[in-house]
């Protein structure tokens, strides 16, 4: 059997409450109620339209944590990816980041719509809409070579602001 999907990503911020509340505020994560008994400082989330057990652990390992220097100095993780469903759903989640300080950029990769940001600690995601299967033009396979400036107007213009998402590529077709 094949691997077939990321299941979640374990995160160490500096303060579990405060990042639970970015999460469960801004991007409509849920928390779950599975930290163990007498497990302090941990908090498990679930994304919106997620069926995983949880999408997002964190992990407190306090104030005095310094910023990773992974991309700098050091090799790890660069970002987070998350998909939404919808181009109006991405356009939401860019003013809910706007809002809160904390979007970082919009790029649009030709196949995928893009937002970047950071969360409390400085840790970067992504939320991403994904062009339909049946939507892909040789154009656009071929735009994948450049970033551009993401105009989601336009592409909802283009797409739709409702068309599904993915379809075909990150999702089965309903």
């Amino acid at each position: 059997m094949p691997i077939n999907r990321l299941n979640h990503a374990v995160l160490y911020v500096r303060d579990v409450n405060r990042s639970v509340e970015f999460y469960t505020e801004v991007l409509g994560f849920r928390p779950i109620a599975m930290t163990p008994d007498g497990f302090r400082g941990a908090a498990f989330l679930q994304a919106p339209g997620s069926t995983n057990d949880h999408d997002l652990g964190l992990f407190e390992i306090g104030a005095a944590a310094g910023p990773s220097p992974a991309g700098r100095s050091t090799v790890g993780l660069y970002h987070l990816a998350w998909e939404v469903d919808t181009l109006d759903e991405l356009e939401r989640l860019a003013q809910r980041l706007s809002e809160a300080g904390a979007l970082v950029g919009a790029s649009d990769h030709s196949t995928t719509k893009s937002l970047y940001a950071h969360d409390p600690d400085g840790i970067e995601f992504e939320v991403a809409w994904v062009v339909p299967k049946d939507l892909l033009t040789d154009e656009a396979l071929a735009g994948r070579k450049q970033i551009r400036p993401l105009d989601i107007a336009r592409e909802k213009q283009r797409y739709g602001a409702t068309t599904r998402g993915g379809i075909g590529i990150s999702a089965v077709a309903p």
